[in-house]
């Protein structure tokens, strides 16, 4: 097990501290996953560790779990879309699906015996490193927007993790962080492998809950790309165990406001332009340069896969959408709602297709935010 850098192939111990290469490139992680027989799930309990195998912690005593995955998927009915599923991430303990990730990296964070760590995060990701850290015995520090949603800070500071609070944007907080990485391990979910391995499990778990069935499309938010990323290693991974015979489309939401995976698709552009910082509902997504665009379009391609983007009207209103269901969702979420209209004017989706919209961070974690509109109307 190794670190093989993205661009250049340089390898890294998975022990080192840097964070990325040498030439600046985001490092994949090279492991051969053991060998798991689907019939063997059968008795094993549901959360993502029951795809242990496929997981690279090695030390069964050093996992650190809340029981996060194996998440409902449920039908909705939308616009005459016959097959359509919500899967319902934002159930995770800590409220977004980025418990995946958290688990994974914090479990081999364990396992390499660091005390120490420093996260940066719009919310989700903070909340998510601090709970397992806090489980874990960790010591953690977590750099946040000031702008982020209260709830999402409250929660950060809740598990007894140091929050600093950084004034400008979400670009801002990950040029701050990079002073501590200096001196402390940096549990990145946008840069450390090992969050992206946890990521994956959402694949699995799509595929053991339609019956090792693939979706004909996957939808879903796209900021950094961890969810994207994920389940395109995920399903792949599927692939190569000859387990599914083929790979869904892969498709990611972004906002209108800040949307550079999207613009960089329409160009047919090889690799990311950054784009300019603006306000937005959807702040979970809001990155104007994602560290691994380069693959996030790549994959797009490769699975036939595309971008759409919303407004914050429609965002808003595929709020509105799922609440009306019962589903109570914060607005990073509804991206994915109103996101159909378009692909389906474009000819990219029909009624006849099983789809799959995944659903991230629950609305609890925007009260603030929701709680103004809800005041507006």
């Amino acid at each position: 097990m190794r670190f093989l850098c993205s661009l250049c192939q340089k390898e890294y111990p998975v022990e080192t501290r840097e964070f990325r290469c040498s030439c600046g490139g985001p490092f994949d992680l090279a492991w051969v996953p053991g060998g798991l027989s689907v019939s063997s799930l059968r008795d094993r309990e549901p959360t993502l560790w029951r795809y242990r195998e496929w997981i690279p912690v090695l030390e069964e005593d050093c996992i650190v779990s809340l029981r996060e995955g194996f998440t409902p998927l449920v039908r909705y009915s939308y616009k005459g879309f016959r097959r359509l599923f919500l899967k319902l991430d934002y159930l995770c303990p800590t409220g977004s699906y980025k418990d995946r990730g958290a688990s994974v990296l914090v479990s081999k964070l364990k396992e390499l015996g660091i005390r120490r760590c420093v996260a940066d995060s719009s919310g989700n990701a903070g909340a998510a490193i601090a709970a397992y850290a806090a489980r874990a015995k960790i010591e953690c520090t977590v750099y946040c927007p000031a702008h982020t949603s209260e709830g999402k800070l409250v929660q950060i500071r809740a598990y007894g993790a140091h929050l600093v609070k950084v004034p400008g944007t979400r670009a801002d907080t990950a040029k701050a962080v990079q002073e501590e990485t200096r001196r402390l391990y940096y549990a990145s979910h946008n840069w450390n492998p090992f969050f992206l391995a946890g990521m994956k499990t959402l694949a699995f778990e799509l595929g053991e809950q339609m019956g090792w069935q693939v979706p004909d499309a996957a939808v879903c938010p796209v900021g950094y790309g961890g969810i994207y990323l994920g389940l395109y290693l995920g399903f792949k991974e599927l692939l190569n165990q000859g387990i599914l015979k083929k790979m869904p489309r892969l498709i990611g939401v972004q906002s209108e406001a800040v949307s550079p995976l999207y613009q960089a698709f329409s160009r047919e552009a090889i690799d990311v332009a950054p784009v300019p910082s603006r306000e937005t509902l959807a702040e979970g997504i809001a990155c104007v340069h994602p560290i691994r665009g380069r693959k996030i379009l790549e994959i797009a391609r490769e699975t036939g896969g595309t971008f759409q983007i919303v407004s914050e009207e429609e965002i808003l209103d595929g709020w509105r959408s799922l609440a009306q269901e019962g589903i109570y969702v914060e607005p990073t979420s509804a991206v994915v709602i109103k996101a159909i209209d378009g692909l389906e004017k474009k000819g990219l989706l029909n009624h006849d297709e099983t789809i799959v919209l995944i659903l991230t961070g629950i609305g609890l974690k925007a009260t603030d935010t929701l709680g103004q509109y809800l005041r507006a109307v």
